[in-house]
């Protein structure tokens, strides 16, 4: 019952609610979050584990400690002498989020170096999950060695393309690897805003419609709290939007929203149900400042 997220976490610096001067020191990274609330959201028996690669340093310590007192397995993180964890800083605007990043010589840009770790890592999954930013870190044939270890291994893995245009070597780049992966996926999670400006979609619809003619056999299109448009065991249709909160933090929303719809799948609930589990965590979320907070789990 293992369920295995695969990705880069960070240390994240986030304004303090107590004044603009002072500054609130997280761990997080897309990837990391939505582990994160896996584990607080599946039953205990489901395994959350987190493969990444971090340094020896203090800092590395902190994070390793962090993921283990979350309730994380942290068999599969990899140590790396030469490198450390990579750094972001969270602006806010009006609730919106914008991010500063440190990340040049972050340890996990490698962690696809050793493709045996994450065979034995996939080993007995039930699920892997990774994103678009686990693709942009790593060096191109790092990107394809993941890949062809996550085929190998016969584990379905679920994937948020989550396009950083800033990652990528170019846009070309990053569109070729998105479509390559969500082609092996189980479940794709896309954005639509992200879509729109990646690959020039034109509306949820057609992200939708793109991504199901590559044979992706569920496929469901975050709309920022709007309706989803989804398809899932043979059907599709065009989920409820949630009601309107006004937002203190949206960071980890999207991340956040995975995991209430991933948990919501992982524990028999139908895709409109998943659909509403992931609203139901991912408006809890943006209600706090940083990417990780307390939630209350959904009733499903």
């Amino acid at each position: 019952m293992r369920i295995l997220s695969i990705g880069e976490c960070m240390i994240e610096l986030s304004e303090a609610a107590a004044g603009p001067d002072l500054w609130r020191m997280g761990v997080a990274g897309d990837t990391l979050n939505t582990a994160w609330y896996l584990r607080r959201l599946l039953p205990e028996d489901f395994e959350v584990a987190y493969a990444t690669r971090l340094g020896t340093d203090e800092f590395s310590a902190r994070i390793l400690g962090f993921l283990a007192a979350a309730g994380l397995d942290t068999a599969f993180v990899q140590r790396d002498p030469a490198r450390g964890p990579g750094l972001y800083a969270i602006s806010l605007k009006d609730g919106e989020r914008s991010f500063t990043y440190w990340r040049g010589q972050s340890a996990a840009r490698h962690l696809a170096d050793e493709p045996e770790v994450l065979a034995e890592a996939l080993s007995g999954a039930r699920l892997a999950y990774l994103s678009g930013i686990t693709l942009a870190i790593l060096a191109p044939d790092r990107r394809e060695a993941l890949l062809a270890t996550l085929k190998a291994s016969a584990v379905p893995f679920a994937f948020d393309p989550n396009v950083r245009p800033r990652l990528w070597e170019s846009p070309e780049a990053a569109r070729d690897w998105v479509t390559r992966a969500a082609s092996a996926a189980a479940i794709l999670l896309p954005s639509a805003d992200d879509e729109a400006a990646a690959f020039g979609d034109a509306s949820a619809e057609a992200t939708l419609a793109r991504y199901a003619a590559l044979g992706v056999p569920e496929i469901a299109v975050k709309a920022g709290g709007g309706p989803i448009h989804w398809q899932a065991e043979g059907t599709a249709g065009v989920a409820a939007a949630h009601a309107p909160v006004a937002p203190v933090d949206t960071t980890g929303a999207g991340d956040s929203f995975n995991a209430g719809y991933l948990a919501a799948r992982l524990t028999g609930a139908g895709p409109e149900a998943a659909i509403a589990a992931g609203h139901h965590v991912a408006a809890q979320v943006v209600l706090a400042r940083g990417a990780l907070t307390e939630i209350a789990a959904p009733v499903l």
